[in-house]
């Protein structure tokens, strides 16, 4: 057995041991501290690299075994997964490859490899921690992305369930129905109101449709101006419309987008509509 597979059984069979004194001599390079969950998941971490670093230095040095690049990516997506930056884990790539070199440099000195033998070592070395680098890296960047298509796609559940929530059509007498408008209004919600909700209403057997504003929080004067649409498109289906609880800067918003309140009715509140219709 050569001398260089000796030093890969060395790294074998010590490997927990050596990776304990790494990752020591690591924190004391970097002056942290680690918990102690962390510090075990390190140690464990390091283990694992020295035994691919033992299996790596008997194949060619621009390889590396294909476990080890699933651990990077495991490294990575884990760092997204717990929300931690990524700049937290490449800072500590110099002092983890000056740690990793020594360590490696006495262990060649104490077998009696070569010059060229440790430089190869060595060399291969920082090649596996290059290689760790990119592929956390890019795992780092696919979990993320990942988590924020999540994200964003909880969001949009949610905003769905506020838009069926905020625009519900409410039945109070025979063919007499209320469209409370609550919260803020956005483009987003009166597409809901004109795509979801108008469609419903013919099933209910509406003649009368009150349209209550007085629950809107904030509004601007496009939206404003798309949601009098609605007011349209009842018409067309034979829906008697009524507004309520339209606030002067309602008004204001509306008639600066060009709204024609002329035709429209409106009143102070649901109250007074109700009695209009009676």
């Amino acid at each position: 057995m050569n001398k260089i597979s000796i030093v890969a059984k060395y790294l074998t069979d010590n490997s927990e041991l050596l990776a304990i004194k790494i990752v020591d001599d690591i924190l004391q390079r970097l002056e942290i501290e680690l918990p102690k969950e962390e510090l075990t998941y390190y140690n464990g971490v390091y283990k694992e690299f020295i035994e691919f670093l033992a299996e790596s230095i008997t194949l060619n040095e621009n390889k590396v075994p294909h476990g080890f690049i699933e651990m990077s990516k495991k490294n990575g997506e884990r760092q997204a997964a717990l929300k931690g930056r990524i700049s937290s884990m490449i800072g500590r790539y110099p002092a983890i490859r000056l740690g990793f070199i020594e360590q490696i440099t006495k262990i060649s000195t104490e077998h009696g490899l070569s010059t060229e033998d440790t430089v190869t070592l060595n060399k291969t070395v920082s090649y596996m921690l290059d290689v760790s680098v990119t592929e956390t890296i890019l795992a780092f960047e696919r979990q993320t992305d990942n988590l924020l298509d999540e994200r964003e796609r909880e969001i949009n559940e949610k905003q769905r369930a506020i838009n069926e929530l905020s625009a519900p059509i409410v039945p109070i007498q025979d063919g007499i129905a209320i469209l409370p408008l609550i919260g803020s209004v956005d483009s987003e919600r009166v597409e809901h109101i004109l795509n979801k909700v108008l469609p419903d209403i013919p099933r209910l057997k509406v003649e009368y449709l009150i349209i209550d504003f007085s629950g809107i929080v904030t509004i601007n004067t496009d939206v404003a101006r798309h949601l009098f649409r609605v007011y349209d498109v009842l018409r067309l289906l034979g829906i008697n419309v009524l507004f309520t609880g339209i606030r002067p800067d309602l008004a204001t918003k509306a008639i600066s987008g060009g709204i024609d309140f002329s035709s429209i009715k409106t009143f102070a509140n649901v109250k007074q509509a109700i009695e209009n219709i009676k």
